[in-house]
């Protein structure tokens, strides 16, 4: 090693989330110009960053020293304690606190046990830092030295705190835990007078123990200057404002300096300086990587204790004839190819990742956890497919083995897998169970301070308005992966607010320095990673913020490491499917979904018709129009447009369906390419068809073939050059081919490889669509229903579903607290059509776990009665007010007959009295209401004039838009239909059928929103519409010119005809509108507005006469929904006066008895004394109602009033 004196051991990266800014690459390059032959990452409490560290150190000719400055417990405080003792320091009471100490691996086995101590810390001792103890450290020090740490190190804090006996008792543990030769005093100078003190003690302590001195500079960021733009940082990290006076500082000193920095900084203690380089020999960790490697994979174990390869032939022999039947036994080319599978996965080490695979998918079907038939290129695998791990048979699409798992490359296999996006932790947990708690983790993610993001944050930390920031935030344009530097070439008027105001130029000088720095951690979506035996033996662990078990390393350190990660997907259209299938099972029990045949004739029609909305990847505006022109005839065809509806491969799609349709002569190259092509029309589309051409043609072995296709793909003109030459050979060897025609052939491989899709994935991903697709055609009210069912929290798609029901003809019938399930349900009408049910956990605001109390209390105990009962029978505190409400608003009470204003204008008395009844019960003083049957509800009180709200029709359905999405009970342009239906005018039904073009068109509706937009160049306003007429929504772009004219016009709610061009939006791939004219519409002179007093089937008054506001007669008791509107609206009430303490059961079953003798008109009330004192007031049902008799049935009078 060079002879530099100076080498840093303290250095945080920017894996000190929010707290470091040091990034690796850059770290390297700063210690190759200062001449430093190694450098130490010591991250707060984590090793995040180390592979990375480790590689790029490794790459840059500098020695790695992998460490951490950890998190200890206070003295005395065990790892799992949350709380400690306050110690007496100077006479007061202090806090004990956390200390920091530095942990550098020296060997291998000391860098095993920074892993070990680092997952402890986050898995055991996580207290707001994840902390060990010294009984931890000591159990785990071996191959580790340990520095004594900054100003917050234990020895540190004691001598601030003038306690040297405390400060020699702990250096003395740590001595004895590390021996004199692994323990150093840690000694900073950043001009502190702390410093000074402490070092100046560590100077007499490392006589009085013998132990060494090290120099150190708690490195934040590299240089100097960046002092200003980490502050910035901090500030982000803690919620501070660069103002504030009392928040977290670093000083301007904790930057990489350099050798002769150092040197000069610790002139008084050169050997604390010599010491960097001592302990920079003493580190010599080597990290193995191979990320070919499957050492690390658990070995699973045969069930029936056989050798693991027999186990998983036998399995896989038994699959072929359970998928095959007896062509298992005949078709020898089957078992060859099946044969030839397994031997490859044997020899590549593979056996027991597959059996790993099958076992856990095996579990999921047979516990019921829907699968998908596949994804990515393990669809192409026979072996795959005979386990069920795939449900796609790959000698039907003409799938390659190689295109997954290639011979001639060595490679771990990927297998993907999509489960039921509900269930899918259930897999996840049998995992863990089935191979050990430590052994199965999820992977970390990180996040960065993206270019909009970071604007933010530092105009936040600046103290500038939240509108500035979010202004200049906006100047960026909206584009994937987009740098700031690339925003400030990209939009002229950014770059001037850059050059002109100078606080914004601070704040893009802070936001460019700070942009890309690691903000924080998540979860990757679909990862998990499965070892043989506990991780933290080769990875690190953390927590993720619900509990869960993490690693500390992101996805590519980990496939370097060799660790065997899954995908465990969660996608959601398997839910829908699974659903639909439960519902069509409600009326044919033994259905199931056919996966063989794949010749619905009604399937391909509907797609043909472009009905695809809801389809798995065709219902989008292009694949729609699509659909339309390709006369899908075959299941090919849908895996043909998943493969062609790409950026690039776009551009085919015109000659592919010339050629499909006759229109345009199929012509090959050579004849060989007509084997490899023919199933799409001559164009190559897939990459198995870039294999199989070099395989025909030049007599490549389909491994070899994979080969070429990735140097295709990656452009390596070095290795392109040797596969061209390859392939002319090969085809001259083999076919004869002449080498001008065999370049031509190699060109247009080389042209399409470019544009090639996986054919697995396609496919596989062509199954679902088709599945869809069948359900929508075939059972299309269980399809749909489990559709909205599965977006009960997105009101948006929620609307864009009931508008596709109601396109569909299927009726969605309101929601109903007596009808309504959780989730959408099939409901069967008198007319014989089935209709949809809303269900109420789709709501808007209500919530799923209070909707779930709702649907259990009616199924245990029957139909609510009436608003009062219903509140009366669930707890206030998990169906509180606001849920309440907006069950009103929603109309989920309309049964009672009651208006809904009306019912929300006393809801507060409601809550009020049920809350009463509640607490009653609960104390045990309500024997009197144990009969819910006799007493279903309070009377209806008189509303409280001052709470009384009144709404009309409008109002009325800007709730029902709120908060379900559509329309129920009628449409605010129902008052201009009569005017729109005269102008014939076009819809936006009609819209993604349109072609688009120059023709103007003509649309009547609604404004929804405007929004108000300015131009880049030159600030000029602009208007987006969302308008949307009785068919359905959609964005009108109105430019300058037209909105100069029509302004005055564009204000929300107002109804419009709108003159305009179909344009095609490129961001939503549909159709959308360009406002060439904008006028207003009158309502129609002939419109009776509707009356919003309920009917008996929840839709409203239709009589086209205006109701009285005040509630009316028959809703007035809240009875409704017995259906008896012939009772006398004024019938006088028999009251009876009851006392909850005397009265017993048996004076209530007096009554019932009297009252069942007695039928009649009058409604029967029940004045209870309660045990307080306070009066309440409770009506019987309808079927309690009382003749003029009761009142002398024996035993009555007692009670009455």
């Amino acid at each position: 090693m060079p002879t530099d004196p100076f080498i840093h051991l303290h250095l945080h990266t920017e894996y000190s989330l929010l707290d470091g800014a040091v990034r690796i690459k850059d770290l390297m390059k700063k210690a190759e110009r200062c001449k430093m032959p190694a450098v130490a990452m010591t991250d707060h409490g984590n090793i995040f960053g180390a592979i990375d560290f480790y590689q790029q150190a490794k790459k840059a000719g500098i020695k790695p020293i992998i460490g951490c400055e950890a998190y200890l417990t206070p003295p005395g405080v065990a790892l799992t304690d949350k709380k400690a003792e306050p110690v007496a320091v100077g006479g007061k009471a202090k806090r004990k606190r956390n200390s920091h100490i530095t942990l550098l691996a020296a060997t291998n086995e000391g860098y095993a046990n920074l892993m070990k101590l680092t997952s402890i810390g986050h898995l055991e001792g996580l207290y707001y830092k994840p902390r060990i103890d010294k009984e931890t450290l000591a159990a785990h020090s071996n191959g580790l030295i340990c520095l004594s740490g900054c100003i917050n190190g234990e020895i540190n804090q004691f001598i601030q705190n003038e306690n040297l006996e405390a400060a020699r008792r702990s250096l003395g543990e740590f001595v004895d835990i590390f021996g004199k030769d692994r323990f150093f005093l840690e000694v900073h100078d950043h001009g502190f007078t702390e410093q000074t003190l402490c070092t100046r003690q560590m100077r007499e302590f490392g006589k009085e123990f013998g132990v060494g001195l090290v120099a150190a500079n708690d490195v934040h960021f590299l240089n100097q200057a960046d002092h200003d733009a980490h502050d910035v940082m901090i500030c982000i990290g803690t919620g501070s404002l660069l103002m504030d006076e009392n928040r977290m500082k670093y000083s301007p000193e904790v930057y990489f300096k350099t050798t002769n920095e150092m040197v000069k900084l610790f002139k008084e203690l050169p050997d604390a300086i010599a010491n960097t380089l001592r302990i920079a020999e003493m580190c010599n960790v080597e990290i193995h990587l191979d990320s070919t490697s499957s050492e690390k994979y658990p070995q699973f174990k045969s069930p029936d204790g056989s050798p693991r390869e027999a186990y998983f032939r036998k399995v896989c022999f038994e699959g072929l004839a359970a998928r095959y039947g007896e062509r298992a036994n005949t078709d020898h080319e089957l078992r060859a190819r099946l044969d030839y599978e397994i031997g490859v996965m044997e020899k590549m080490g593979f056996v027991s990742y597959f059996l790993i695979t099958w076992d856990f998918v095996k579990w999921a079907k047979d516990n019921g956890v829907p699968v998908g038939p596949g994804r990515g290129s393990a669809a192409g695998s026979l072996v795959a497919y005979v386990l069920e791990i795939t449900d796609i048979c790959p000698l039907r699409f003409g799938l390659i083995f190689e295109r997954f798992l290639n011979p001639e490359r060595v490679s771990p296999p990927d297998i993907d897998i999509d489960f039921c996006q509900t269930r899918r932790p259930e897999v996840i947990d049998y995992v863990r169970r089935k191979y050990g708690e430590r052994a199965v983790s999820h992977i970390v993610t990180f996040g960065t301070l993206g270019a909009k993001s970071v604007v933010r944050d530092v105009g936040r930390v600046m103290g500038l308005s939240y509108s500035e920031g979010d202004r200049v935030a906006k100047m960026i344009p909206t584009e994937l992966n987009i740098t700031l530097a690339d925003a400030k070439k990209k939009n002229p008027e950014l770059r001037e607010e850059i050059e002109n105001n100078p606080s914004i130029a601070e704040l893009w000088r802070y936001s460019t320095f700070l942009e890309g720095l690691t903000r924080g951690t998540g979860i990757h979506a679909a990862g998990i990673v499965i070892g043989d035996r506990d991780l933290t033996n080769y990875i690190p662990l953390t927590r993720g913020k619900e509990g869960e078990v993490v690693t500390q390393f992101a996805m590519s350190p980990l496939t370097d490491l060799g660790m065997l990660k899954m995908d465990f997907l969660g996608l959601k259209t398997l839910t829908v499917v699974q659903d639909a299938v439960d519902l069509i099972r409600l009326h044919t029990p033994d259905y199931n979904l056919d996966n063989e045949s794949f010749d619905d004739k009604a399937t391909f029609e509907l797609l043909n018709r472009g009905e695809t909305t809801a389809v798995f990847q065709l219902e989008s505006g292009g694949m729609m129009n699509l659909c339309r022109q390709f006369d899908v005839t075959r299941i090919e065809d849908i895996i043909a447009l998943i493969a062609l509806y790409r950026p690039g491969p776009m551009d085919l799609i015109p000659d592919f369906i010339e050629r499909k349709k006759g229109k345009k002569k199929v012509q090959y190259l050579h004849p060989l390419l007509e084997e490899a092509s023919k199933e799409t029309y001559g164009i190559l589309i897939y990459q198995e068809q870039v294999q199989r051409a070099a395989n025909l043609l030049a007599g490549y072995s389909l491994g070899e073939a994979d080969l070429l296709r990735r140097a295709m793909g990656k452009k390596d003109l070095s290795k392109m050059i040797q596969q061209r030459k390859n392939f002319v050979d090969g085809c001259k060897r083999v076919n004869n081919i002449p080498e001008k025609q065999a370049n031509d052939i190699f060109d247009l491989l080389e042209k399409f490889a470019g544009y090639g899709f996986n054919k697995s994935h396609s496919a596989a991903y062509g199954l679902i669509s088709y599945q869809t697709a069948y359900l929508k055609a075939n059972y299309p009210v269980e399809f749909m229903a489990a559709v909205l069912s599965n977006e009960i929290n997105n009101t948006e798609k929620i609307s864009t579903f009931v508008a596709e029901c109601q396109r569909m003809g299927i009726a969605i019938l309101a929601p109903d607290v007596n009808r309504s399930m959780l989730k959408f349900v099939p409901e069967a009408q008198e007319s014989g059509n089935k209709a949809i049910r809303f269900g109420l956990a789709a709501i808007k605001n209500v919530g799923e776990a209070a909707m779930d109390l709702v649907v259990q209390e009616r199924t245990a105990n029957g139909e609510f009665k009436s608003l009062e009962d219903f509140a009366g029978r669930l707890d206030s505190k998990s169906v509180n007010r606001k849920i309440l409400e907006n069950l009103i608003k929603a109309g989920a009470f309309d049964f009672t007959m009651e208006r809904r204003d009306e019912m929300f204008s006393r809801v507060g008395q409601v809550i009020a009295g049920s809350s009463a009844a509640q607490k009653d019960r609960a104390t045990g003083q309500a024997s009197l209401f144990d009969m819910n049957e006799l007493m279903s509800a309070a009377a209806v009180p008189d509303v409280i004039e001052e709470d009384r709200v009144v709404w009309n029709q409008r109002e009325y359905l800007a709730h029902e838009k709120e908060l379900l999405g559509f329309y129920v009970t009628g449409h605010p342009l129902d008052e201009y239909r009569g005017v729109i239906e005269k102008g014939k005018f076009s819809t936006i039904a009609d819209l993604p059928q349109m072609k688009p073009g120059k023709k103007p068109e003509r649309f009547a509706g609604l404004i929804g929103e405007v929004t108000v937009k300015y131009t880049k160049r030159e600030s000029k306003p602009f208007a987006i519409l969302i308008f949307e007429d009785f068919t359905g929504i959609t964005e009108v772009m109105v430019w300058n010119e037209t909105y100069q004219k029509s302004n005055p016009l564009l204000v929300k709610g107002n109804v419009i005809e709108i003159k305009a061009k179909i344009e095609q939006d490129t961001r939503t791939e549909s159709n959308r509108l360009m406002a060439d004219e904008i006028k207003a519409i009158e309502y129609d002179p002939s419109f009776v507005q509707r009356s919003v007093t309920p009917l008996k089937n929840g839709h409203l008054n239709g009589s086209g006469h205006p109701s009285n506001p005040v509630r009316s007669a028959a809703g007035a008791n809240g009875n409704g929904s017995n259906g008896h509107h012939d009772t006398p609206p004024f019938a006088t009430p028999v009251l009876v006066q009851l006392d909850a303490v005397r009265d017993t059961a048996s004076a209530i079953s007096a009554l019932q008895i009297a009252a069942l003798d007695h039928p009649g008109d009058r409604p029967l009330h029940l004045k209870v004394r309660r045990a307080n004192g306070q009066f309440v007031t409770l009506e019987a049902g309808h079927r309690y109602r009382v003749s003029d008799d009761f009142l002398t049935a024996e035993g009555i009078e007692r009670w009455l009033g």
